[in-house]
């Protein structure tokens, strides 16, 4: 069977790639763990300078996998330290001192959605969905979704779209700046690797001192966020509402919420 994500690297262009679109590239532990061991070898590539990140199939990622888990199980005792181990992976993007460029493949949802945000550039597929949809789940949102996605779309259609749970399409997220650009699927990587190498043509200290300048002038501290947001996910996800609105999403019903 084929790694669950694989990375490679030609003319000084890295690219993770999630590879299991039978479901969804969703966020299973061997997609976790996949992702991060790719992560760090991108981290410790000296030679590229630009990473691209992508999936396969219909999904860039749909998020959590809500028939495997909601979070992970190993050392972490807290509930709020399982809900932050399910990022992790995805947030060690953050680490990388060159432009990380998301070439969304397919529909970008939930933690999928999360991922994406932590790029730095993202090309969309006109086609797909795109958004967090965790109200709708009776859960809270995680992975910084709530940090990040006011600081690109500014809070008001931040504030529709996470309390909402509404999903726009390319067109949309073009419009309203989810996507540097939202192009036909199969011109999604072509057009993410024409941004790549473009930026891969540039001088590499002055582009990577570029990106941490504009991180420190927005005061960027997803991680942080990440973890405060788990505290709460942790505690949504204990509730009947939770358990109701996964269920009526395997069940492909509308959700009876309680408020408990």
């Amino acid at each position: 069977m084929s790694e669950a994500v694989r990375y490679e690297a030609s003319e000084q262009i890295g690219v993770i790639t999630l590879d299991r679109p039978d479901n969804r590239n969703s966020m299973t532990p061997e997609l976790l763990d996949a992702f991060a061991a790719a992560s760090k070898r991108a981290r410790h590539d000296a030679d590229i300078r630009v990473l691209v990140v992508t999936g396969t199939g219909a999904c860039f990622s749909s998020g959590a996998d809500f028939k495997s888990t909601l979070q992970r199980d190993g050392d972490h005792e807290e509930p709020h330290e399982r809900s932050f181990a399910m990022y992790e992976p995805f947030l060690s993007l953050l680490d990388l001192r060159v432009p990380v460029i998301a070439a969304l493949n397919g529909h970008t949802v939930g933690g999928g959605f999360g991922l994406a945000l932590v790029c730095d550039l993202r090309i969309g597929a006109l086609e797909a969905k795109y958004g967090a949809n965790f109200v709708k789940l009776g859960l809270a949102p995680g992975m910084a979704i709530s940090y990040l996605l006011p600081r690109l779309v500014g809070v008001a259609r931040a504030s529709e779209l996470l309390l909402t749970g509404r999903l726009v399409d390319g067109a949309e997220a073009e419009r309203i700046g989810i996507v540097n650009a939202a192009v036909p699927t199969p011109d999604v990587m072509p057009r993410a690797f024409e941004l790549a190498r473009a930026i891969a043509a540039n001088a590499p200290y002055a582009v990577q001192e570029t990106k941490l300048a504009i991180r420190r002038g927005l005061a960027l501290d997803p991680v942080a966020a990440a973890r405060a947001e788990a505290i709460v996910q942790a505690q949504s996800i204990a509730m009947d509402d939770a358990r109701e609105g996964i269920a009526a999403l395997l069940e492909k019903r509308a959700p009876k919420f309680t408020g408990r």
